[in-house]
């Protein structure tokens, strides 16, 4: 058993005098890296007096990618970084054993040295470059940025190439970043190629579907907008059974915007990494003497435009609306526990999300415990969580989801545009509720933990 250890102890030294560390250099930064989404580009095939030009080329890439909706109004959520790591010799290898390379080969067969052994004729295809040696990309972002959220490869090389995966590449010659971002697409939100893809990676996906009823298919809520309708892959063979909302999107052609359906999703994609709310004040703190008017701030992670709706609620009664900051009088409290809460959710029109409404909602709870000689506490916490209703509109029931990491049971209070409370229910995770006694119109419907306001939609009532 001691020889044992020896040997682990041994090989856990030589792997650690052994790990390589390489210069990181910020192409992007927005905020701190655990309130962000993490891209890390990593060069390949770029030697070491190439590296600069890597840097450059990260670059090129990186503002372009931010040129281009939706990554364009959510830049702020992102942060970029370069690992620069040299490769012995430049470029990628092409053994020029595809079947599509046609006579002569477009590109000179090569077999070069680089770090992650880059290659193009990927699978019998010869504009698949993939890198080969996944155990040393997975060593490099360990030693040298191992809280990265998506990690992409640049590879060194003037010819058309590319393919997705878990580490998207992209050669850096023709459309390079074209070919990145639409790469990016498929690792980062999982979206399918819009071009027919094949039988074996045909699956339903945010952008792919066998689904043809209107009433059903996941992108129902964006038919008959912005081109967006069900189109066959092909009229023959069993792509004809597979369906793509758009004709002329990034997903299937490069230099083109991505469709609305494929928008929403990275954006999605987006709102399940990161929270919108960058930091608070006051967080958990104790007041002993304190000064009025209390202020209250949030620090938001903006889109541009901005389209988070900000709503402040205290003791469960409006506050005020669409401001970052609040300050609250002493004849605003009562004598004990005041509760204010701040609710923070995405209203872009690019979000109408996949046969039903979801809400990501966000908030702060402050508890300010009043004594008659003033105020002697305040504690915060925060939340988010997800709220679905659908169908809606509906003309019987509705069904209504939640999904939180901490809230307890939720309260649910549906009441007319008059204000008059017409449905008083106590929530689980999933409930359907019955509202076909209710009159034609418009309802809100209030969700309260204890007597917080979390969040309030609308129902439509067929």
């Amino acid at each position: 058993m001691k020889q044992f250890l020896v040997i682990l102890l041994f090989l856990f030294s030589f792997h650690v005098l052994n790990a390589q560390v390489f210069d990181v250099e910020t192409i992007k930064f927005s905020g701190e890296d655990d309130k962000r989404i993490n891209l890390v580009i990593l060069s390949e095939g770029y030697q070491t007096n190439e590296l600069d030009q890597f840097v450059t080329d990260a670059t090129n890439f990186t503002n372009d990618m931010f040129s281009q909706s939706p990554f364009l109004e959510y830049e702020n959520y992102f942060n970029v970084y370069a690992i620069k790591v040299p490769s012995v010799e430049s470029g990628a290898d092409h053994p020029g054993t595809a079947t599509d390379e046609g006579a002569p080969p477009p590109i000179p067969v090569s077999d070069v040295d680089t770090y992650f052994n880059a290659t193009y004729d990927g699978f019998g295809f010869h504009r698949l470059l993939y890198a080969q040696d996944y155990t040393a990309i997975n060593t490099v972002l360990a030693n040298n940025f191992p809280t990265y959220d998506q990690a992409m490869i640049l590879a060194n090389s003037p010819y058309y190439g590319g393919s997705g995966g878990e580490f998207p590449i992209s050669s850096t010659g023709v459309s390079a970043n074209e070919i990145s971002i639409h790469e990016i697409g498929h690792s980062f939100a999982d979206l399918k190629d819009e071009y027919y893809p094949g039988d074996a990676l045909a699956a339903e996906a945010i952008n792919m579907t066998q689904e043809t009823d209107i009433s059903l298919v996941k992108w129902k809520n964006w038919l008959g907008t912005d081109g967006i309708g069900i189109y066959a892959y092909c009229s023959t063979g069993s792509c004809a059974s597979w369906y793509r909302p758009h004709q002329n999107c990034k997903m299937q052609f490069l230099g083109v915007p991505f469709c609305a359906v494929c928008k929403e999703g990275i954006i999605e994609k987006i709102h399940s990494l990161i929270s919108p709310i960058d930091s608070f004040l006051p967080e958990n703190i104790i007041v002993n003497d304190p000064i009025f008017p209390l202020q209250f701030e949030l620090n938001l992670i903006n889109p541009i435009p901005n389209t988070l709706e900000r709503t402040w609620t205290l003791n469960t009664n409006p506050f005020a609306s669409n401001v970052d900051m609040i300050e609250l009088l002493d004849t605003d409290l009562n004598t004990g526990a005041n509760t204010l809460v701040a609710v923070v959710n995405d209203d872009s029109n690019l979000l109408r999300i996949d046969n039903h409404e979801t809400i990501h909602v966000y908030t702060i709870s402050w508890t300010i415990n009043k004594n008659t000689l003033g105020i002697d506490e305040i504690s915060s916490d925060t939340n988010d969580f997800s709220i679905s209703l659908y169908p809606n509109p509906t003309n019987s029931s509705i069904t209504i989801k939640y999904e939180s990491s901490k809230i307890a049971p939720l309260r649910l209070e549906i009441t007319s545009l008059e204000g008059k409370k017409v449905k008083l229910v106590e929530l689980t995770n999933e409930n359907s509720i019955d509202i076909s006694a209710l009159s034609h119109g418009i309802y809100l419907a209030s969700f309260y933990n204890n007597s917080n306001l979390i969040a309030t939609k609308k129902i439509v009532k067929n």
